[in-house]
């Protein structure tokens, strides 16, 4: 397959079988079932009866794969598609498209069909590629998830390049032809062909898929681009390993400290220790790699990697596994593995089951992007051991540690040191056995012997040391007032592993009376010995003592946590990190640190949280002496974040109940214009106006919910499978309705006031009407402008925080943004849809109309509808913590002045207004002015004289 091949393929643009487009079935049954039929004689006819795939075809694949004559009617073969498929692939070229150097590069395929053709071997294909540019991490968070701990969503930029794909794979030869169309950005139905070659005796040397994908479109086409280069590694069922267990008859690298932990008893060996997913370790040079090459990439590449993604691949007979071994860049934050051809290894290995240990040998990837050579796998001089210790404590966190090395002599090429490496397995939980031994416990009850001693108040509700509560987000502030972000988890309650997912268990109720789940707080101790993994990352000038980066600062502690006052008293250590990578496997620990945790009740008072400090007990002479730093949290308990969603689907209702009965009440207002039609002319327009306006302006402002998701990082946290967008669409439905019964209303009395010179006195009584209302609405609106930029302009950079007697400023990134101009004067138009009623008053005082206008069912129940959201921010205000001001659904802040004022002083009028409708319309319109005032200013009746009166 050679890509400058694709230079003397020329497309035909008139090729109908990737231009057609695709046309409506036809509504007739009779048609349909045709329609069904001719297909079902489609599948079963031959190829060449599309003439214009087989043409296509033979042009662009026939060399490699030549089409069969005829199609087999054995229908799809599902095995072969998984045979196809691959996930973790790599690409490099097409400069014109993906020339993101700061992108992480990944292909995948899957083939959506796979049919039998005449041709023994030979499979007819539909499948999907696709490519992605990954990178450029978007830091921005949602509002809410600032609020809950554990919960990690990263942002990408991703770029992709969709392909759609039709062809042949020959199973003998291993090769693979398709082609189709693409699309990348604005780039649509780019024509491509795909070439691939799949092994056939599939072993570790043999594991690599490898091909093109090239544009067939003419060059001087806006949807060409050059060639790219594709490798992945092959998932096929049919692998056989052929290296694994060489290494344990050599020793695997000598023997291992410490009892380490065993496979046997779970359920599918150690196949559930490595399949499936990616873990993290960190490496740690020796001294010795100052004097020889100690980096696993070889010694022509000049950095040393941070890290090591450790992935499996497939496993066998409970013991044999087959990994990826890579080497990315330190700013790599993606979930998907790295395949990269020059920082990964081919690795296979098995399971020790008499040192409990993994023992694997790995192998580089060589000639990719060679001129003419095929990617293969080769130099398998890499060898690697792992283990799970058994036991951990203050000063071993690690749950997977290993070595990895290279048995070259020194001075060959690609040799390396011994590398050690450490970090935590994701199938930990899996993993039975796993033991805690606290050795600082006595140091903790003679350094925390006051703060054991504290009494809790009765009837508090503090967190279970099990529950999930004792898991939160952090915030480490220095004395100079600078914040680092950070998580903070427990590792170990007890004997017990803790499982941060386990939102069921009970918190403790001070009164011996069950707690959240009627478990007694009698059946737990109120005194838990507890270990704790704790880190933040600190900005570039962090003030945080000697000896230490301004990379992640990892805390490890443990210690006792008194249930009954909810507080939380460890010893920590940190480690002395180096920026001299050789000397970070001698780097030394730092255990002398306090680290004091006061949780707030569950049913803690407005604006309470959990706050603490992290102190050195070193004198202050010595070089890794530091400040005080002050700890606080903004995670909310698991009850509260229950209570939170809560209110949130009642808002939801509430506010479809209220859209609901405006669309009822303006309904009645209609039915009441069709029984008097007499009155329609006597309703002021620019009530109406303001009340159509009212509904309209949201309609406009969130329009797009109605044709399209929005994916936010609320309904992320929430998991509600889209609950909210669904309901966010019913709301807008639901208004659109009452806005357009509104607009009936409006043309209705429009239209009675048109054709009858009598009416010219209603249109002078409107005008004044609104020369008076128009004045004070825009004065009014002009002082929400001036209110917006005072506020604004006195906006410090930061907002200081009171804590533990201190002020301390947080960035502004950890408080909401100022509410933009638009959201004060929606806020403003809100005002003024409560005052809804104020035009109709004057209007009936103006013209004097003795006319029953409004019906009492409209107008009492649109003032209740607008008064009830204010009642209830009212209650909310006063009755509910500080958790459950996250965000606003019925009662929402930016439609509406909400205060305490306000939510008193807005029903208030509201009561006023609709009283006031009610007397004009019973004894006058002008009944509610002093009677110098009630002058009438309505024409009289003038007796027509007849020819008979004459």
């Amino acid at each position: 397959m050679n890509p400058s091949s694709s230079s003397s393929l020329q497309f035909q643009r008139s090729n109908p079988f990737l231009v057609k487009p695709h046309k409506s079935p036809p509504s007739n049954p009779l048609s349909i079932f045709s329609l069904l039929f001719f297909f079902s004689l489609f599948n079963l006819s031959l190829v060449s009866s599309n003439p214009s795939f087989e043409s296509s075809y033979t042009r662009l694949c026939n060399h490699l794969v030549p089409a069969p004559t005829a199609r087999s009617n054995a229908g799809t073969v599902p095995g072969v598609a998984n045979e196809l498929r691959f996930q973790s692939g790599y690409f490099a070229g097409g400069d014109r498209l993906f020339n993101r150097s700061d992108a992480w590069k990944h292909v995948s395929f899957r083939a959506t069909s796979v049919r039998r053709s005449a041709s023994d071997g030979v499979f007819e294909l539909r499948g999907q590629m696709l490519l992605q540019l990954r990178g450029g991490s978007n830091s921005v968070q949602g509002r809410l998830l600032r609020f809950f701990p554990g919960l990690r969503v990263s942002h990408w930029k991703v770029s992709q390049m969709r392909v759609s794909l039709r062809g042949y794979w020959s199973q003998s030869s291993g090769n693979l032809c398709m082609f189709g169309t693409g699309s990348y950005g604005n780039m649509q139905n780019a024509n491509v062909v795909v070439k691939l070659r799949y092994p056939r005796n599939l072993t570790i040397f043999d594991c690599l898929i490898s091909g093109t994908l090239e544009s067939f479109d003419d060059m001087d086409s806006l949807s060409y681009f050059e060639p790219i280069s594709i490798l992945a590694l092959s998932q096929s069922s049919n692998y056989k390993f052929t290296m694994a267990g060489n290494e344990i008859e050599n020793g695997c690298g000598g023997g291992s400290d410490g009892e380490n932990l065993s496979v046997r008893n779970l359920s599918q060996g150690a196949c559930t220790a490595f399949l499936g997913h990616t873990d993290r370790f960190e490496l740690e040079y020796g001294s010795h790699c100052g004097n020889v090459s100690c980096n696993p990439l070889g010694g022509d590449v000049e950095r040393l990697p941070d890290f090591m993604l450790f992935h499996g691949t497939r496993c066998a007979e409970r013991r044999k596994v087959q990994l990826l071994l890579g080497f990315p860049g330190s700013t790599y934050r993606d979930f998907l593995f790295p395949f990269y051809p020059n920082a990964t290894l081919v690795s296979e290995g098995v399971w020790d089951e008499k040192e409990n240990r993994l023992c694997a040998v790995g192998c580089r990837i060589l000639n990719f992007m060679g001129s003419g050579v095929s990617p293969r796998v080769g130099d398998c001089s890499v060898k690697l051991n792992l283990r799970f210790p058994a036991v951990l404590s203050l000063r071993n966190r690690s749950t997977g540690l290993g070595q990895i090395w290279s048995d070259k002599v020194v001075g060959e090429s690609g040799y390396f040191g011994k590398v050690g490496f450490q970090g935590s397995v994701k199938v930990s939980r899996s993993l039975h056995g796993f033991q805690y031994k606290y050795t600082e416990i006595d140091r903790v009850r003679k350094y925390c012997a006051e703060m054991m001693n504290a009494r809790g108040g009765r009837g508090i509700m503090l967190p279970n040391g099990y529950s999930s509560d004792m898991a939160f987000d952090i915030l480490v502030t220095n004395s100079k007032g600078q914040v680092a972000k950070g998580y903070a988890s427990p590792l170990f309650v007890g004997d017990q592993n803790y499982d941060g997912w386990l939102y069921g268990l009970p918190s403790v109720s001070m009164t011996g009376k069950p707690g959240l789940h009627g478990i007694q707080s009698g059946s737990y101790s109120n005194f838990l010995n507890v270990s704790y993994t704790m880190s933040f990352n600190p900005p570039p000038d962090f003030n945080f003592g000697n000896g230490i980066s301004s990379t992640e600062v990892q805390i490890g502690a443990e210690g006792i946590y008194y249930r009954n006052a909810g507080v939380l008293c460890m010893l920590g250590c940190r480690h002395l990190r180096s920026t001299d990578k050789m000397a970070i496997k001698n780097q030394s620990l730092d255990c002398e640190i306090m680290v004091n945790i006061q949780f707030p009740p569950l049913n803690a008072k407005r604006g309470e949280s959990i706050k603490g400090t992290i102190k050195s007990t070193r004198q202050k002479s010595d070089p890794y002496y530091f400040d005080p730093l002050q700890l606080s949290s903004y995670s909310i308990y698991t009850s509260q974040a229950d209570a939170f969603i809560w209110r949130m689907d009642f808002e939801i209702i509430m506010v479809l109940i209220s859209n609901t009965l405006t669309c009822v009440f303006v309904g009645s207002q209609l039915l009441h214009v069709k029984k008097n039609p007499d009155v329609l002319p006597y309703i002021s327009v620019v009530m109406l106006a303001v009340i159509t306006l009212g509904h309209m302006i949201p309609l406009i402002l969130n329009f797009e919910a109605l044709f399209m998701a929005k994916h936010s990082m609320q309904n992320v946290f929430i998991g509600t499978g889209g609950w909210l967008e669904v309901n966010e669409v019913i709301v807008r439905m639901v208004t659109m309705v009452a806005f357009l019964l509104e607009l009936r209303l409006v043309q209705l009395t429009w239209s009675s006031r048109q054709g009858e010179e009598s009416q010219s006195g209603l249109w002078a009584s409107e005008k004044k009407v609104l020369c008076m209302t128009l004045p004070l609405y825009i004065g009014g609106g002009l002082f929400a402008l001036f209110v917006h930029i005072w506020r604004n302009s006195h906006r410090k950079r930061y907002k200081p925080l009171q804590l533990s007697g201190h002020k301390y400023r947080f960035p502004r990134s950890h408080f909401p943004r100022p509410p933009p101009l638009w959201e004060d004067l929606k806020s403003y138009a809100g005002l003024l849809l409560d005052g809804f009623l104020l035009p109709q008053i004057l209007f009936n005082i103006i013209f004097n109309s003795e006319w029953k206008s409004l019906t009492a069912f409209f107008y009492v129940g649109a003032t209740i509808v607008r008064m009830f959201p204010h009642a209830y921010d009212l209650y909310r205000a006063h009755s509910s913590g500080w958790y459950l001001d996250l965000s606003y659904i019925y009662a929402n802040h930016g439609m509406d002045f909400y205060s305490t004022a306000w939510d008193i002083i807005i029903p208030i009028f509201g009561i006023l207004f609709a009283l006031l409708v009610y007397f004009q319309q019973r004894f006058g319109s002008r009944c509610i002015l002093p009677k110098k005032f009630r002058e009438s200013s309505s024409y009289e009746k003038v007796p027509v004289i007849g020819n008979d009166d004459l």
